[in-house]
């Protein structure tokens, strides 16, 4: 039985370098933003999830089935969705402004300081209305960090303006560890991960220190920076740490000792350090209004966004069993909470479905009739699919009948052309750059096939000075693209053996075989000057690595 003819395959040209790398891709999939204003436009200062290092199986589980975060500004705590991004409850249960409302890993309990000095515990778990559980008054002034252990979880940090670091349990009415170290108001701090009995903070005295419980006296580990730390952010490594002070972000080596590098990528002060991509990148904000993303090796920016105003916390929201970025959560100054979610699964996919669709209304009805039969087509097709797996249920074998019929293509005219060996029509057809269906691939595949086929020569003579002109523009127009080259050039040979004892005889065909020499020529001095550019380049780079 002879084989089917189908129509001629076009050719898929490689692709160019993207302006957009994959990582660009994956960060602009934040999209769908929501936006929340604060009453009255307090500024966003803090947003936290809850998070879990390690721990229990029970507690992983807790994360995973988790579905809120904390969003702190002026003096309330606003509890939100992470599914539906709506406001659940809010807690105003506070004497002044708020700091630093903390969600504890199992999602039931936050902690909260504030301008009073008052820590308070809420229960969050469940109901409208939060509860209090627990109430300090031992700091006497602003408490500006709270948070609690990543492995234990009635064990508690605190940093406030009177200078002190302060470890907290739970059930205690007074902190079983008091550090004492620092010469100006203490804004942030941290747990080590993979040590709970580590932490470190960061004050206005430009220094970040390093604290373990079990050593007595002062800090184990400080570090003087040239301006204030707004914010530390350890790394899942447990040995590195990052210090927001002024504009500069210091990545600090805690083994060696010593810093590793400075990252001076934002013009103004950097107030917030987030973690994502399960520890993989790092994302700040800062008084610019910029939004930076780092990769953790080289620690390069791939990726940035402006907002409106100044950006005081950052937080990159994960949720599910993986813990994948779910939210992209921005506050700024004033009052806004932008949220960005990445949407995955059936919800993308139907995204894009209607993206499709609003494309297709704005192009025709055309469009969107192609899109309704393309619709169809895949819902009949799932449809077969379910049927032929209910069938394999009950069945070993399942084989499928032919209907008989061949499937019929609706050739164009070049195609019929090529088809039947009208060559030379087909040609004229896919180089006519005036035609609304011009595609400079189609005419690449036309003569490519020609070319398989030794039929080039007699898809090109036998023209005369009207009909040969098209060719010599389309060739001289695709010379310069490495991707046509080669094709290019072997019609221009066949042009030439055929053409060339008539140049002297027509102004206008002499006038184009000169253009396109004045191309060629162009190009090949393009590459001279590209070879003297790289050897120069290697030479200096010999020099450097000499020195």
């Amino acid at each position: 039985m002879a084989a089917e003819v189908v129509p001629l395959a076009q050719l898929k040209l490689p692709s160019g370098p993207s302006p957009v790398t994959a990582e660009q891709r994956y960060w602009k999939s934040f999209k769908n933003q929501k936006s929340h204003t604060s009453t009255a436009n307090w500024p966003i200062s803090h947003i936290s999830f809850p998070t879990v290092s390690g721990g229990s199986n029970s507690l992983v589980a807790a994360v995973k089935q988790n579905d809120i975060f904390a969003v702190t500004s002026g003096p309330r705590v606003n509890i939100y969705s992470i599914r539906k991004r709506e406001l659940l409850k809010n807690i105003g249960r506070f004497d002044s402004e708020a700091h630093c409302g903390e969600i504890r890993a199992d999602g039931r309990v936050l902690v909260a300081g504030e301008d009073s000095g008052k820590m308070q515990v809420f229960d969050v778990g469940g109901g409208t209305r939060a509860n209090i559980l627990k109430t300090w008054h031992i700091h006497k002034q602003p408490v500006w960090v709270t948070k609690w252990s990543p492995a234990e979880l009635t064990t508690l940090m605190s940093c406030s303006d009177d200078k002190t670091v302060r470890l907290w349990d739970l059930p205690s009415n007074t902190p079983s560890r008091i550090f004492t170290g620092h010469s100006d108001y203490v804004r942030s701090g941290a747990f080590m991960p993979g040590n709970p009995n580590v932490l470190v903070s960061g004050s206005y005295d430009e220094t970040v220190r390093v604290w373990d419980r079990r050593a007595p006296g002062g800090s184990v580990l400080t570090f003087k920076h040239a301006d204030p730390i707004e914010d530390v952010l350890p790394l899942p490594s447990g040995t590195t740490l990052l210090a927001a002070s002024g504009s500069v972000i210091s990545v600090l080596d805690l083994v060696a000792a010593k810093p590793l590098r400075l990252i001076t990528n934002h013009q103004k002060t950097v107030t917030s350090l987030a973690l994502a991509s399960n520890g993989s990148r790092v994302v700040s904000g800062g008084l610019d209004g910029h939004v930076k993303v780092f990769e953790t090796t080289g620690w390069n920016v791939v990726y940035g966004a402006k907002y409106s105003s100044p950006i005081l916390s950052v937080s990159v929201i994960s949720a599910g069993a993986t813990q994948e970025d779910r939210h992209l959560a921005v506050g700024m100054q004033s009052g806004v909470l932008s949220i960005r979610t990445r949407l995955t699964g059936p919800m993308a996919e139907r995204a894009r479905a209607r993206a499709a669709e609003e494309a297709a209304r704005d192009i025709s009805s055309a469009a969107l009739e192609k899109l309704d039969t393309q619709k169809k087509r895949k819902t009949k097709k799932a449809t077969s699919n379910k049927t032929m797996a209910a069938l394999g249920d009950t069945m070993d074998f399942i084989i499928p009948t032919q209907t008989g019929r061949k499937r019929k293509f609706k050739l164009k005219k070049w195609q019929r052309d090529f088809r039947e060996g009208r060559y030379a029509d087909a040609v004229d057809e896919v180089i006519d750059m005036t035609g609304a269906n011009y595609q400079p691939a189609t005419a690449l595949s036309v003569f490519t096939a020609l070319r398989h086929r030794s039929a080039l020569a007699e898809a090109l003579e036998g023209r005369d000075y009207v009909t040969v002109q098209p060719l010599l523009k389309w060739v001289g127009k695709y010379m310069v693209d490495p991707r046509y080259a080669s094709i290019c050039v072997d019609v221009s040979f066949h042009l030439i053996d055929i053409y060339s004892e008539h140049v002297d005889g027509n102004p206008e065909l002499a006038h184009q075989f000169q253009s396109l020499w004045g191309k060629v020529s162009k190009e090949v001095e393009k590459a001279h000057i590209a070879i003297k550019t790289s050897g120069m380049v290697e030479s200096l780079l010999l020099m450097g690595a000499m020195e």
